[in-house]
């Protein structure tokens, strides 16, 4: 049996170095997919750096694992740049913002990941240092207070989010570098993912175990490599080669079926089916049969059975399609 390799090059030669972070792409050559938005960011990366400056401010989008942190990761490593990052939920005050943006290097390309959980205060706060490089602060309280206005660092503003309509029309506005949506991932994409994993990793992988990886992986990129690092630690461990027996052996350990669907999304299929006889069924009733919240029911467990067909949204609840009662059936989908 084959072991994981150590990895070659500087930026993966740092042991303690988090895995997810070894397999991300260090150039637009290994960054498989999404192809148009690729193409769109380079072109305002090189136009910028044709004029000397900064690119506009960048807004990514897009279900979660698809690639919109790995974007920010190469927008400063192209333009040579610092990435500072952070989330929309640690930036809870007007000193938070502050303390990040007035800290800036030069050139830097800020991340803020989950930026729709910016309050409405801090976006109004983000509105100037956005457009004419500003930060307006007031200081005390009452008649005498005062704003004072601090100059800012050039510095590009990296945000994704994958509720992009949470985010408020002004801000929104402020993205002129572009607006981008990424999308789920074809098997195509994925099994070209999950060969380089494979190698960073030093697995000698046959072609048909990389198959039913991708054909497993939701449609998103980091569950392929979830999922090749879960397979490669049931191999490590039973001490036997990848093959598509182990393989089955291993997500059927895992309740991971041939559509890449759990047991919790079976939970949910099979609730609206014997509880609400396949529907229509309101999210939060679903949700309160599931004693899960009606936020993850929408965002979690959804997306990728609309996208199968399984389910359906309708004006009144959600509903099993024909494609989902022949599941539960035991009908097979491939």
């Amino acid at each position: 049996m084959s072991t994981p390799r150590k990895a070659q090059g500087s930026r993966r030669q740092e042991p303690f170095e988090a895995l997810d972070a070894t397999l991300r792409p260090a150039r637009w050559e290994e960054y498989v997919g999404q192809k148009q938005v690729k193409a769109n960011v380079r072109i305002a990366i090189d136009a910028a750096k044709k004029r000397g400056g900064m690119p506009e401010h960048l807004l990514f989008y897009g279900p979660p694992g698809v690639g919109k942190t790995t974007l920010a990761h190469l927008v400063a490593l192209t333009l040579g740049a610092q990435l500072k990052s952070t989330s929309g939920v640690a930036i809870e005050r007007a000193a938070d913002l502050a303390a990040i943006l007035t800290n800036l290097e030069p050139g830097t390309v800020l991340f803020i990941d989950e930026i729709h959980r910016l309050s409405r205060k801090i976006e109004e706060l983000l509105y100037p240092a956005l457009e004419s490089g500003h930060l307006d602060i007031v200081l005390g309280k009452g008649p005498s207070a005062r704003t004072v206005e601090l100059a800012l660092p050039p510095f590009t503003l990296v945000g994704a989010t994958t509720r992009v309509a949470e985010l408020s029309g002004p801000l929104r506005s402020r993205f002129g570098g572009g607006t981008y949506q990424l999308d789920f991932y074809s098997e195509e994409d994925l099994r070209d993912i999950i060969r380089r994993s494979a190698r960073l990793l030093g697995l000698s992988t046959p072609e048909e175990v990389i198959e039913r990886v991708a054909a497993r992986s939701r449609a998103t990129p980091r569950v392929a490599n979830a999922l090749l690092k879960r397979v490669r630690d049931f191999s490590e461990v039973h001490e036997l080669p990848l093959s598509t027996g182990l393989l089955e052996r291993a997500f059927e350990l895992f309740g991971i079926d041939a559509l890449g669907l759990t047991k919790d999304d079976r939970r949910y299929l099979e609730a609206l089916h014997k509880s609400f006889r396949g529907g229509p069924a309101g999210v939060r009733a679903l949700a309160a049969s599931l004693h899960e919240e009606a936020d993850t029911m929408e965002h979690v467990y959804e997306p990728y059975l609309l996208r199968l067909g399984l389910i359906e949204r309708s004006p009144r609840g959600r509903m099993l399609t024909p494609r989902g009662r022949n599941y539960l059936g035991g009908e097979s989908l491939l």
